[in-house]
């Protein structure tokens, strides 16, 4: 059995988290959110989605750990970590009764998408819960070269109305995830991204299932208009910050542009010690 089946065996039943004030894996990554509530106890139902239009892609497990897309891999440490940041995002977001966040970063090259891959990997191995991991990064898409795969159409031709929605979602054979790519980079994603194209997307995938937990990875905040523009129609935000790297200017500057929206916590990434 190759490692990625033997994690997703392992997800079914891996469900022990915990909730310290901090976190520190072994390449030195903290993770801090700001608030916390308590775990809650309730029945669950497993889901096991079943896809008619979504595309079934292949995915190689070697690209996964190469590129760092370690929440399959329980092995790993770093995965633990990813469980506790897990625990504490639903954790908020059950008690704001929210299901899409906002994943972004002061400054590019953060480790912004990352966060947002593995935290969606994370999430859709709770029993209870299918996730929509959402590329809105329309200027440098990501997300699918992080899985090795060859895409050139997302939510950039469903805003310019050349592909409906169902003919882009994809699951890369990871239980209960599906991925909304970005398709080509787009000099004038703010616009599209504030359309209302945009907007009754955003309330329609937000309303269709109620288990389903949505993740949208955006630009850095301080370098386009974008995710601003995409914060008015999510939930909550979370902040990612790199040590060493984003000043603490930037993060107040962040702060600032965001004081009227609510987010959940911010990741403290690459720091040492």
């Amino acid at each position: 059995m190759s490692k990625l089946k033997k994690a997703m065996e392992k997800a079914k039943v891996a469900r022990n988290v915990v909730s310290p004030d901090f976190i520190k894996d072994e390449e030195g990554l903290s993770a801090v959110l700001g608030h916390y509530a308590e775990k809650h106890a309730q029945v669950r139902k497993e889901i096991s989605p079943t896809y008619s239009r979504t595309r079934i892609v292949d995915i190689d497990e070697r690209v996964l750990e190469k590129n760092k897309i370690v929440s399959l891999f329980h092995e790993r440490a770093m995965t633990d970590q990813l469980k506790i940041l897990r625990t504490q995002v639903l954790n908020r977001m059950k008690q704001l009764g929210a299901n899409s966040l906002l994943v972004t970063s002061a400054d590019p090259g953060v480790g912004k998408t990352l966060t947002a891959i593995n935290l969606a990997v994370s999430i859709s191995q709770e029993v209870d819960q299918t996730v929509l991991l959402v590329d809105a990064d329309l200027r440098t898409p990501s997300i699918h070269r992080y899985f090795g795969l060859d895409i050139s159409k997302g939510l950039a031709d469903y805003l310019l109305h050349q592909a409906e929605l169902p003919d882009l979602l994809l699951n890369p054979r990871i239980e209960n995830l599906v991925v909304l790519p970005a398709g080509n980079g787009l000099p004038n994603s703010a616009e599209l991204l504030g359309a209302p194209r945009m907007e009754s997307l955003v309330k329609e995938i937000k309303g269709r299932y109620t288990d389903r937990f949505i993740i949208y990875d955006s630009p850095a905040l301080l370098s386009c208009a974008d995710p601003l523009v995409l914060s008015g129609f999510v939930d909550s935000l979370l902040l990612v910050v790199e040590a060493e790297k984003t000043s603490t200017k930037d993060i107040r500057q962040a702060f600032e542009v965001l004081r009227e929206k609510t987010i959940i916590g911010t990741v403290f990434n690459k720091a040492k010690g």
